[in-house]
């Protein structure tokens, strides 16, 4: 007899939602993903994602969020806050909408992209680990922060934070935004970036590591894992000087030239205990 396929539900199929979908079919399992535009439904169909038209707003949600839940035993949340844009937005409050939906879904195990924004850039710069308390200075960072704490405390389904440090790919870089600027802040202080593959690879040695219990039928993390908190950033820490720098000359750019009038505040963030727990190896050098 052929086993049943294991189903997951990604909301937010972007820039990493897309090919970690398309990574988790490749490795069995069957993916809902949601969009919040129609015209990339379309997209997510030819890819063997099924697809949903799902939008949090602060007063309801809007879509088949029930159809989407249905049946998944894990589901993963890499939908933005998008403050930036908008920063009178309350994304803790959609949050809180999605949880109850949560709560009356099949859905026992939900994994959160959350970001290292929660701590904050410091004079003079420390190591930062998981023990580390949380103290974000930016608006986006603070509502995270909520966020995690309000799905750390449910106690109908398990969560697993996982905050990623700055995100990279082949199409995707802040030298592209840097080069030839001036007076930028922040020489001497550490990057903290992860690439693409990585965020997948760690999402899916998370994935491996969930207990199946097939008479319950149902998910659950090892305990390591289980409402647990993980930092998620590349080994590497050079100064934003010399690795910009670096880049910029890598790509034929210009260069970008760097404000050191004053001291550099910033944080270094250790992603020791990803690597000890899952034995992840980080493939990709930033």
């Amino acid at each position: 007899m052929q086993e049943e396929r294991r189903k997951i539900s990604i909301l937010g199929i972007g820039w990493l939602g897309f090919p970690l979908a398309k990574k988790l079919i490749e490795k069995g399992f069957d993916v809902k993903g949601s969009t919040t535009s129609e015209s990339k439904l379309e997209v997510l169909k030819t890819n063997s994602i099924q697809p949903f038209q799902i939008e949090l707003s602060e007063k309801e949600i809007k879509g088949n969020i029930k159809g989407f839940l249905d049946e998944s035993e894990i589901l993963i949340i890499d939908i933005p806050p998008k403050l930036r844009s908008n920063p009178k937005e309350n994304f803790v409050v959609k949050i809180k909408h999605l949880i109850t939906q949560i709560e009356k879904s099949t859905v026992k195990k939900v994994l959160f992209v959350s970001s290292t924004s929660v701590y904050a850039d410091v004079f003079p710069i420390v190591e930062i680990d998981e023990s580390s308390v949380p103290n974000p200075d930016s608006e986006s960072g603070k509502q995270l922060l909520q966020t995690e704490k309000l799905l750390l405390s449910n106690n109908i389904f398990q969560s697993t934070i996982l905050r990623f440090g700055g995100l990279i790919g082949e199409d995707r870089h802040p030298i592209k935004f840097l080069a030839g600027k001036t007076n930028v802040e922040n020489p001497d202080a550490p990057i903290n970036l992860i690439h693409q593959e990585d965020c997948i690879g760690i999402i899916i040695e998370m994935l491996n590591q969930v207990q199946h219990d097939k008479g319950l039928r149902h998910a659950q993390f090892d305990n390591s894992l289980k409402n647990n908190v993980f930092n998620a950033v590349a080994p590497q820490h050079p100064t934003r000087k010399e690795y910009y720098t670096q880049k910029a000359i890598e790509n034929n750019l210009s260069l970008p030239e760097f404000d050191n009038s004053k001291e550099s505040v910033g944080k270094w963030i250790s992603s020791k205990k990803i690597e000890e727990i899952l034995k992840y190896k980080f493939n990709k050098e930033v």
